[in-house]
């Protein structure tokens, strides 16, 4: 009986080819995960899209919203998964309607192992029944993930994820979550739009308190920076790394370092997936995520990944070109201290190989991208800035007009 199902599923929605234009610049939008975990329901999703449109998210390219772990129900008698009822009484292809008339997009959840990560039905042995499922739902983005995986091949159940997507002929954006385990970036291009390149992403700048230390694998922010951007040779339009979620707005972090956070992410064309809660989101907070300057840098059609050029006395310097022959210029207090840095344009001339692009701040003017007062800054001469800790000044560099 199942295997009449799969073979009528298959039939019903018909073969098709990936799209190459999908994810041509990094995934924005909404996970539950970094906020909420299994505490979620449709109330919940409803309100925050309604709110994200409310707030200008969607406007400036939030548009996926992603339901994390915690949504499943139980499979029926042929081995289709259904929605928790009591989480989602109108069920989920309701979600994706109300989602789609607003201008989103709907993301979903499932794990390769037998389990999900929160003990939830994985789609083991059931890859070409969940893919239908999701693509009868309308679901524009499935998060895969690695939990429960003994004795399973990453390479080959991905790929059998993505050819059950694709015999859907819906085009179903593949983010593949295996953490960095089995060095993704080397290999999943070909069929996933993006891999994540760490464990999962905790809400602490640098350092995670002694008393987390032994629950959950989570990794601070910087840690997840250090690694990821090693990475920068394998992403490019239609294909990311994933530094995880974003936490800018939860646990303690400041304002400095939610700010750092965010352009870290953008430097790095990294996908913006906000993970805090935005029906109630501050309004310093919503100043970060919706700054139209950083967000363009993020998603510069160019789709090359920033680098940290160099460190010195706990700053940090990094660059990024930029696809109009600009570049964006990045500077991080990593120390726990403010600094007094004069910055020397010249010092940051650089040829980047990857892009085949030159940084020469000759003939330059720089806009300062967070301090909305400040005058943009001619290059030809050095620039007292006041860092404070755990911040960043971030720049967009051009060649002055003639």
């Amino acid at each position: 009986m199942k295997r009449i199902a799969l073979v009528a599923a298959t039939l019903f929605l018909g073969a098709g080819a990936a799209s190459a234009q999908l994810a041509q610049t990094p995934q924005m939008g909404w996970s539950t995960w970094n906020k909420f975990q299994t505490k979620i329901d449709e109330k919940l999703l409803m309100d925050t899209a309604d709110k994200m449109v409310e707030l200008g998210l969607v406007d400036a390219g939030y548009v996926y919203l992603n339901i994390d772990d915690g949504w499943h129900g139980q499979r029926d008698e042929q081995g289709f998964i259904h929605e928790d009822p009591n989480k989602f009484p109108s069920g989920m292809k309701a979600m994706a309607d109300y989602l789609h008339a607003k201008g989103m997009k709907l993301g979903i959840y499932s794990d390769a192992g037998r389990q999900t990560c929160a003990c939830y039905a994985g789609s083991y042995g059931h890859e070409y029944q969940d893919a239908y499922t999701y693509a009868k739902w309308g679901v524009d983005y499935l998060k895969y993930d690695w939990c429960y995986t003994e004795n399973i091949n990453p390479k080959g159940a991905y790929r059998l994820m993505y050819d059950a997507l694709q015999s859907t002929g819906r085009e179903i954006f593949l983010s593949v979550c295996d953490w960095g385990h089995s060095n993704p970036w080397e290999w999943v291009s070909e069929f996933a739009q993006s891999w994540r390149t760490t464990g999962d992403i905790w809400p602490y700048f640098d350092t995670i308190p002694e008393q987390f230390l032994d629950q959950w694998h989570g990794i601070p922010i910087m840690d997840i920076v250090d690694k990821n951007e090693s990475l920068r040779a394998y992403a490019g339009p239609g294909h990311w790394n994933d530094p995880d979620m974003l936490q800018v707005g939860n646990g303690s972090l400041t304002l400095a370092e939610n700010r750092a956070h965010f352009s870290l992410w953008c430097m790095m064309a990294a996908p913006l997936i906000l993970g805090n809660d935005v029906v109630n989101m501050p309004e310093e907070v919503l100043e970060i995520v919706i700054n139209k300057e950083a967000i363009a840098i993020d998603q510069d059609p160019l789709g090359v990944q920033g680098l940290r050029l160099k460190s010195e006395n706990n700053i940090e310097y990094w660059l990024k070109p930029l696809a109009n022959g600009d570049w964006a210029v990045l500077l991080l207090n990593r120390g726990v201290e403010d600094a007094a840095v004069i910055l020397d344009w010249n010092s940051l001339k650089y040829y980047d190989e990857l892009s085949g692009r030159t940084f020469d701040p000759t003939g330059c003017k720089a806009h300062n991208i967070w301090d909305k007062k400040a005058k943009d800054i001619k290059t030809k001469k050095p620039v007292r800035l006041n860092i404070a800790s755990h911040d960043v000044v971030m720049f967009r560099v051009c060649k002055l007009k003639k």
